[in-house]
């Protein structure tokens, strides 16, 4: 059994390790009108797929194609600990490496893209890495090798939330699906906090209309909105900011088809 003074230094070693890095690593804070970067907390990662990432593509939150919208290579499958039943889709965060022989110096950021699913056949120190409560970060392939040597399978890393104003360019993008009765709507190339809470659907001969979270980053409206011009109202998960992306699509807009807003988050 370990001692409580044991386990009172363990603490105390990585509280000092998370003090340290925090400060050391630091860059020049910018100042931004919306979501700042969090303190960095220390977690784990590993990756999942080859280096041509192809097993990354579609996953939970719903993108799709990640080299054709937008997000490419620099993903990762979060544990759900911090999925939040995929609200923090879109969400962007820095990872550094730290105490493994493996490790490269240096960060990279990633985009929160998919989830990582409990392993219960698995002991969560040995295989079962995304079991809750851990945090943990199962990155493409790609990203990983960025910031340790694949061979190591598994690193400890240093990890913080991030503005996704550095990847994230131009409007926000929503790509339709559905049918004439029910509108699905996936949410792309958010910036600010990166992340989605609430949403609301407007057509020429309509109020605002609620919009239900479906799963990932897609919002539902049950609703008949074709032959109208589409705007849509959305709230981010983490800042509360709210903002309005008026016509975005036109009056013979059709499923299958991705719309760009001139809006986005700060």
């Amino acid at each position: 059994m370990v001692s409580s003074h044991h386990l009172w230094s363990f603490c105390c070693f990585f509280s000092l390790v998370t003090v340290i890095f925090s400060w050391l690593v630091s860059p020049t804070r910018a100042v931004y009108h919306g979501y700042v970067p969090s303190p960095w907390t220390l977690a784990h990662a590993t990756f999942y797929g080859d280096e041509s990432a192809s097993a990354t593509m579609g996953g939970a939150c719903g993108y799709g194609n990640l080299m054709t919208n937008g997000y490419g290579t620099d993903t990762a499958a979060l544990s759900t600990t911090i999925f939040s039943d995929g609200y923090a889709c879109g969400q962007c965060y820095q990872i550094r490496c730290v105490q493994s022989p493996w490790c490269y110096t240096g960060y990279t950021t990633v985009t929160a893209t998919n989830l990582c699913p409990p392993n219960w056949s698995e002991d969560s120190n040995n295989g079962g890495w995304c079991n809750p409560p851990r945090t943990h970060f199962d990155m493409a392939k790609p990203a990983f090798m960025k910031i340790a040597q694949w061979k190591a399978g598994i690193v400890p890393v240093m990890y913080r939330r991030v503005p996704c104003n550095e990847i994230r360019k131009g409007g926000i993008r929503f790509s339709f699906q559905g049918n004439g009765y029910w509108l699905l709507v996936y949410v792309m190339n958010v910036a600010g906090a990166g992340d989605i809470h609430q949403m609301w659907v407007k057509g020429t001969k309509t109020s605002w209309i609620s919009m239900s979270h479906n799963w990932g980053a897609s919002y539902q409206a049950f609703a008949t909105l074709q032959g109208q011009a589409l705007s849509f109202r959305l709230t981010s998960y983490t800042t509360k900011q709210t903002i309005t992306a008026y016509n975005v699509a036109p009056a013979n807009w059709n499923l299958g088809l991705t719309y760009q807003a001139n809006v986005n988050f700060h």
